[in-house]
């Protein structure tokens, strides 16, 4: 039997059996839970009573904010009143939302007792201390546990496999489980080759993100032997696009038609818009409206300068010889620019004051000053979402600007101030159902992956997005932190797109990627050719690269291009706020263009294919290269370049020569460097990925394993240096020099020699710490980040953060290789100091963790009073 021909006979064997099922409705109590279950919530209760019968596993993707987890809490009571299974359970979930488990666990399922097994390792240990000891004084016929559901995180989950993965575990639920969709991550692995999880529940709003491998992750992880590889699986779902091949097109949906059939048996998705259309579901209208925002003057002049800068790369692209790192950056570098040209050093006015030009600088802050004046004087409350940090610094000192109350949540905020920030918000009543009063904020300042999956925000009625993320699914996870159970009022969404730019071209992107979404796991049938959705596949750097030539070269010259009329703007403010109170019917109504003298309806700017437009991307970039000054000199270079190859190729040799030289004498005088080479980064499909994690502790990083439990694990201890060559005294010179010796005498044996240059890292291993177990290998990673010049009034320059990224880079490179996590105290933050800088680090931080997926831990030194 073919691949696809089993996957159907597999669903049409659990479908008879539904068919044949008593389908009565169960009352909540049934369950034995104190909750009244909504009739969908009831249904998806007994879905999951039945897969249970018939020992399938399954995925419960109900859109967020739709209780799935009241339902798992509801099924494992069941298991337990019912006797139909014997515990224990366990539960993995974001360390963000266990508190949210345990308080619904104990509110409405008060026969289960729930262990959160969460802490630093003394409070683990104890934990597994306690539960040997109930486990020895319970007679055979008793409970070996002394709970019923262990919930704790995938990070304690992965720390402490050696303990957990001996507990035959009856039931598992894995909540999030859009982390599990890298069949090749170390959690996956895990968790399904050590932990005894036979029977188990995958929880997640976004059962796809990006592409159908993902998707197969997920379902091959419930059940591995019907679901095959990802070879088998891709090449029925997605080769079949190929119209090439006589009848393409039809195979193509037919084959779509047979894999929502399949998911139909294992994945139970229902959406709060097709509950709320069959009277189902009781919840405030959404509306969704995107408003495409022009470039002021100082920003196409920066948007013009970036293109020009990177003529030649561009140029490269068309050729097929362009670089993934180098696209990536453009790509980032436009983005900022759209975002705001203060994000770039040099351009904001020197000496800074807080002023009018810090929204005049920005067509996007222009049109979000109109709306929040207008939001405020109507009490509505708003969360306001960015990604980058620096962009978060920038909106913060708009909002001091404007006089407006306001919490921030971000990457920078310690887990404590966090849940208090959200506490603040969530406390205050939401704008229009009562008064609020002067302290209450009207903004929560938020990044968008910042908080974890699953946060509740319903004091909002109102959602900004003022960066998109590279990933649409996690823009939808963030709105619903604000459209989900529990809020009263009618959401609005806005989404500021700046027009004819990359921004527009990744909006373009995110929403081919949804369609992806609602083709697979959506309730209706989608008729679009087999080809566009291949295209979601393929659609990656190159393809946001070509769309570029959507930016009108002819309008950088025209100063009224970039001009605002401020009536106009506050106009359109008022028309897309009232749309809260407008029942739409065209889906067009609800995206806006704003022109520098009048705004309109529609989508003027967006007649463009967001694909591999290459035709037009060529000859876009003639024209550009033709415009642009200079730009007969960039052939005449590269014939030069190609002229004088045969003595670049001598310059080469002989720099090869003098480097084999140096290290033949390195190695005669018994010196080998330690400075780790340039890592190669991951040619990784998603530009950023969701996996890696920085930590935020107290204590001491140069004795990891008394702050975190990492004593078999392998560590790297991150420090900050100079090129000077003489090691320093006190703070961390010192607690690395009591660490090891060998540190200080690396250090300034690497001087010696004349090995100590801005951005190397060296990497040394310490064999002489009896401190570390001899099982775990620990290094210090020594950053030379700081120059130094006796001659100077102040001799130590301050931390130059692209060899600090260099550095990181490295390090987390390294990290990944020996399995290793990194340790470091905190850079770029000092009291009385700009904290953008430490802003700037963290971001590097979060960026080379998840890109290479290693663990980087911050630390807090904790002051005596």
């Amino acid at each position: 039997m073919n691949y696809e021909r089993r996957l159907k006979a597999a669903a049409k064997l659990i479908l008879l059996h539904d068919s044949g099922s008593d389908n009565s409705s169960e009352s909540s109590p049934d369950f034995g839970v104190t909750a009244t279950l909504k009739p969908y919530q009831i249904d998806g209760v007994q879905w999951l009573i039945r897969r249970y019968h018939l020992g399938v596993n399954v995925i419960l993707g109900d859109e967020m904010g739709l209780g799935k987890t009241l339902q798992a809490i509801s099924f494992l009571s069941y298991l337990k009143v019912h006797q139909i299974s014997p515990t224990p359970f366990l539960v993995l979930c974001p360390l963000s939302v266990t508190d949210g488990w345990v308080s619904e666990i104990v509110k409405f399922a008060p026969c289960l007792k729930v262990l959160q097994y969460v802490g630093d390792k003394e409070t683990r240990r104890n934990a597994r201390r306690r539960m040997c000891e109930h486990a020895t004084e319970q007679p055979v016929s008793d409970a070996l546990f002394p709970f019923d559901i262990l919930l704790t995180t995938y990070d304690i989950a992965l720390m402490d496999q050696d303990f957990l993965s001996q507990i035959p575990w009856q039931y598992a639920v894995i909540d999030e489980a859009q982390r599990l969709k890298n069949p090749s991550s170390v959690l996956y692995n895990v968790l399904l080759e050590r932990f005894l999880i036979p029977r188990r529940l995958l929880m997640t709003g976004t059962p796809i993100q990006n592409n159908l491998s993902e998707l197969w992750a997920l379902l091959h992880f419930c059940m591995p032997s019907v679901f095959g590889t990802l070879d088998q699986f891709i090449s029925i779902f997605k080769d079949s696009g190929d119209l090439t091949l006589g009848h393409g097109k039809m195979n193509g949906h037919e084959h779509f038609k047979s894999l929502k059939y399949v998911l139909s048996v294992f994945l139970l998705r229902r959406t709060k818009a097709k509950l709320s259309e069959s009277g189902v579901l009781l919840l405030p209208p959404l509306t969704e409206t995107t408003v495409m925002v022009p470039l002021v003057n100082l920003q196409r002049k920066v948007y013009m300068s970036l293109l020009r800068k990177e003529l030649p790369k561009l140029l490269a692209v068309s050729a097929g010889s362009s670089n993934h790192q180098s696209l990536q950056n453009i790509v980032i570098q436009l983005r900022k620019a759209c975002s705001h040209p203060y994000l770039f050093p040099g351009i904001e006015p020197e000496p800074y004051e807080e002023g009018e030009h810090l929204v005049q600088a920005s067509g996007k802050l222009v049109v979000l000053d109109q709306l929040l004046q207008k939001l405020h004087e109507s009490q509505h409350r708003v969360l306001l979402f960015a990604q980058m940090t620096h962009t978060l610094d920038i909106l913060q000192d708009f909002l001091e600007l404007r006089n407006f109350s306001y919490e921030r949540l971000d990457g920078s905020i310690r887990a404590e101030e966090r849940f208090a920030a959200i506490r603040s918000f969530s406390s205050n009543s939401v704008g229009g159902s009562s008064q609020t009063t002067r302290n209450d904020a009207f903004v929560f300042l938020i990044s968008t992956r910042a908080g974890g999956v699953g946060l509740n925000l319903v004091s909002a009625d109102t959602v900004i997005f003022y960066e998109q993320d590279w990933n649409p699914q996690v823009d939808k996870q963030a709105l619903q932190r604000a459209h989900r159970i529990g809020q009263i009022n009618h959401v609005l969404s806005i989404n500021l797109v700046t027009s004819q730019t990359v921004e527009e071209v990744i909006m373009r992107r995110a929403e081919r990627k949804l369609q992806l979404s609602q083709k697979v796991v959506g309730e209706d049938y989608i008729d679009q050719d087999a080809e566009d959705i291949a295209m979601n596949e393929t659609s990656d750097l190159r393809s946001i690269i070509f769309g570029l030539h959507v930016f009108d070269q002819d309008q950088v010259d025209n100063e009224k291009s970039g001009e605002f009329e401020v009536s106009n703007v506050s106009a359109m403010a008022e028309k897309v706020i009232a749309l809260r109170h407008k029942k739409l019917s065209n889906k067009d109504d609800t995206r806006f263009l704003v022109n520098p003298t009048t705004f309109s309806n529609g989508t003027t700017s967006l007649n463009f294919d967001p694909g591999l437009d290459e035709v037009s991307y060529r000859s876009w970039i003639e024209k550009f290269k033709e415009a642009t000054p200079g730009a007969n000199q960039i052939k005449e270079l590269e014939d030069r370049k190609t002229l004088s190859r045969d003595k670049s190729l001598k310059l080469q040799a002989a720099k090869k020569k003098a480097e084999e030289k140096k290290l033949s004498k390195w190695e005669a005088l018994g010196y080998h460097s330690l400075s780790v080479e340039d890592p190669i980064l991951p040619n990784d499909g998603d530009l950023i990925s969701d996996a890696g994690s920085v930590y935020f502790v107290y204590g001491d990083c140069t004795h990891p394993s008394a702050t975190v439990n990492c004593i078999s694990e392998p560590t790297i201890i991150f420090s900050c240096v100079d090129d000077s060559g003489s090691w320093g005294h006190g703070g961390m010179f010192g607690a690395l020099a009591k660490l090891s010796e060998s540190v200080p005498s690396a250090y300034e044996r690497a001087s010696e020699f004349g090995d100590l240059h801005l951005g190397d890292l060296h990497l040394i291993k310490l064999d002489d710490n009896k401190q570390q177990s001899d099982n775990a290998p620990q290094w210090v990673a020594l950053a030379v980040v700081q120059s130094y010049n006796p001659r100077r009034k102040v001799p130590r320059s301050k931390i130059s953060l692209p060899d600090l990224e260099n550095c990181i880079s490295k390090a987390s490179s390294s990290a990944a290789k020996h399995s290793a996590s990194i340790h470091m105290p905190r850079i770029g933050y000092q009291d009385g100091s700009d904290r953008s800088e430490w802003y700037t680090v963290e971001r590097l931080l979060r960026k080379y963790a998840s890109i290479y997926n290693v663990k980087i831990y911050v630390y807090y030194y904790r002051r005596t009073s």
